[in-house]
């Protein structure tokens, strides 16, 4: 018999998992994605998400973690991105850096549990994959080094750390700081089970001889003809050799980064967007654009957080310029979506619009390169001000989505083919019982429901489910009814699918 465990898992995923009609605004032919990245920023740093504040037991960073997940949940997606390392500080018991100030309220104080670990763990219950989100750079957000814990490496090495802004920042520019940092996030990512590696859109904090490397650069810089064109390819070496050590390290995890939108304006390059903000290639040091034509990342979510027609940033025009940027290169797009505008008093009139974010998915289907979208942040997700993600949610959500498949790893070995043991009307709908084969138990089943008998499980027409899986799992479809056929595919943790399992109707 299955666990407990399991049958109110499967149970509280298909309640968030019932199908409703397309709407109205629907392409007549549109087909919706069999997979589809729908995922969350959850925020640690100045605890903007969680924990909600510093000092709370663990106990309570347990429940509030907990509800952030039955938000992802409800919401319909099937990815946490969480930020465990925000300030050159973590989330788990690293020998690199101290445990993070955002959990106890002191730096370097053991907050009583492994919060990695739990959140690792209670994510996949959920069959939510869990991205580990760092900032490579920021130590800290005030400016005083003497602040820092005692066993800090910005106070163990003084010369590895620089002043900017209020802020202190690991130096870039020295060898040994790049290493340092990569050593850090990859203690993360070979000691616990997460699926993805992924930074956030800081680097350089400024173009400016305000940060002052000069003597890095004096050092370090010989060859390049100036102060930029190095910096940039100090970004560019942390960016090639991340990803060669997490392909070492662990190949079937995910490796990308969320950049700041824009990467240069038209008017200073040919190549770039029909726009006039902020150039991440010039203001960070980061090419953006240049990283997914070498093929550095498994993914790139650029941060489009403009309205459709905004100057001087105009979502309609970086769509499909990142698009083009993506196509033919085997790097996966993702899209930032600005959930904290949404309803904003303080934002534009087209933020007060409830159908703006559901604009922008709208828009996006019309380019095949985009595979879904990331929101920032849980907050405005749980307030959902003017009711803009539940529009969003209505409209482009309507059927479940398995998270995306790396390219590279399409060809590996594919779970095991389950069946579908019983399947029997009760009480309430249509109850089946699942049962995987093979040695390993897979991580979700994907169920598809369909008044005929069908063969094509390469979309999510008759997708009414995704549940965790498990060696044995019951659950109850409401929707379900007599003469309906049920089918099972069993998911890997990289979203590989089996063969369909046989067919069962409802007698």
């Amino acid at each position: 018999m299955p666990t407990r465990r399991t049958v109110l898992k499967g149970l509280a995923l298909a309640a968030a998992a019932s199908v409703v009609p397309l709407p109205a605004f629907a392409e007549p032919d549109y087909v919706p994605p069999l997979r589809q990245m729908r995922g969350m920023w959850i925020a640690s740093v100045v605890n903007i998400n969680w924990p909600s504040k510093p000092g709370l037991s663990a106990e309570q960073q347990k429940a509030e973690y907990l509800a952030w997940l039955d938000l992802a949940v409800s919401r319909k997606l099937n990815s946490v991105f969480v930020q465990i390392r925000p300030t050159a500080d973590a989330f788990w018991p690293s020998p690199y850096e101290p445990w993070s100030q955002y959990l106890t309220g002191v730096q370097g104080q053991d907050p009583g549990y492994d919060p990695l670990g739990f959140a690792v763990e209670e994510t996949h219950k959920r069959g939510l994959t869990f991205h580990a989100w760092f900032n490579p750079y920021r130590v800290s957000m005030q400016a005083d080094p003497s602040k820092l814990h005692p066993s800090h490496p910005g106070r163990q090495h003084p010369e590895w750390i620089l002043p900017f802004g209020g802020k202190l920042y690991y130096n870039p520019g020295i060898p040994e700081v790049r290493k340092f940092c990569q050593d850090a996030m990859l203690d993360a990512l070979t000691r616990y089970d997460i699926d993805g590696l992924h930074f956030d859109d800081y680097f350089y904090p400024t173009n400016t001889t305000a940060f002052d490397d000069a003597a890095t650069f004096a050092t370090y810089g010989a060859g390049f003809p100036d102060l930029a064109t190095w910096r940039r390819n100090n970004v560019d070496l942390m960016v090639s050799e991340m990803q060669q050590r997490v392909r070492e390290a662990k190949p079937e995890v995910a490796w990308g980064i969320s950049p700041s939108g824009i990467w240069r304006n038209k008017a200073s390059d040919p190549l770039g967007s029909e726009t006039n903000g902020g150039q991440s290639y010039d203001n960070l040091h980061a090419d953006t654009r240049g990283w997914v034509k070498k093929g550095w990342l498994d993914y790139i979510a650029p941060q489009l957080y403009w309205y459709i027609g905004q100057p001087p940033a105009d979502y309609s025009k970086l769509v499909p310029w990142w698009s083009n940027v993506a196509d033919g290169t085997g790097t996966m797009l993702w899209i930032g979506q600005a959930a904290y505008k949404a309803g904003d008093p303080a934002q534009a009139p087209q933020w007060q619009d409830p159908a703006e974010l559901s604009k922008h998915l709208t828009l996006n289907r019309s380019h095949p390169q985009i595979g879904g979208d990331i929101w920032y942040n849980a907050n405005d997700l749980r307030a959902d001000r003017i009711g803009s993600i539940s529009t969003a949610v209505r409209d482009h959500y309507q059927r479940p989505a398995l998270p995306p498949l790396l390219p590279r790893l399409a060809d590996g070995e594919k779970p095991h083919r389950p069946v579908i043991a019983h399947v029997r009307r009760v009480q309430g709908g249509v109850e089946l019982h699942l049962v995987a084969t093979g040695r390993h138990e897979p991580f979700l089943f994907a169920i598809f429901r369909s008044a005929d008998e069908i063969d094509a499980f390469d979309d999510a027409r008759h997708l009414v489910a995704v549940i965790p899986g498990d060696r044995l799992v019951r659950w109850t479809d409401a929707e379900g009814k007599k003469g309906d056929h049920y089918y099972a595919v069993a998911v890997d943790r990289v979203s590989r699918t089996s063969r369909p399992s046989r067919g069962r109707q409802v007698r």
